[in-house]
């Protein structure tokens, strides 16, 4: 019994760092200056990461078709991009 427990601690001792690495993947680092003029047509939605739990800064994540930008709220162009997501996506433009 002592050695299945043993096996169960040391499995999830193994686990725990793989567990913790995962909730830093989806963050943002650092922010980009800005977006050409053609690819901000191409962004599809935007989401607002907090400082909260794993991420560090505070960002607008811009989503394209195939890849994620990071931008810093605080930026005017980036608070009028997001006032065109929203009308781009509510249909009223």
């Amino acid at each position: 019994m002592k050695f299945q427990i043993l096996v169960f601690l040391l499995l999830l001792a193994c686990m725990y760092p793989s567990v913790a690495q995962g909730s830093y993947e989806n963050c943002c680092l650092k922010y980009i200056v800005g977006v050409r003029k053609s690819m901000r047509r191409n962004i599809k939605s935007y989401r607002v990461q907090e400082t909260d739990g794993g991420c560090n800064i505070r960002a607008i994540v811009l989503k394209l078709k195939r890849k994620t930008l990071c931008a810093d709220p605080r930026q005017q162009w980036v608070q009028q991009l997001m006032q065109q997501i929203d009308k781009k996506n509510t249909g009223t433009m």
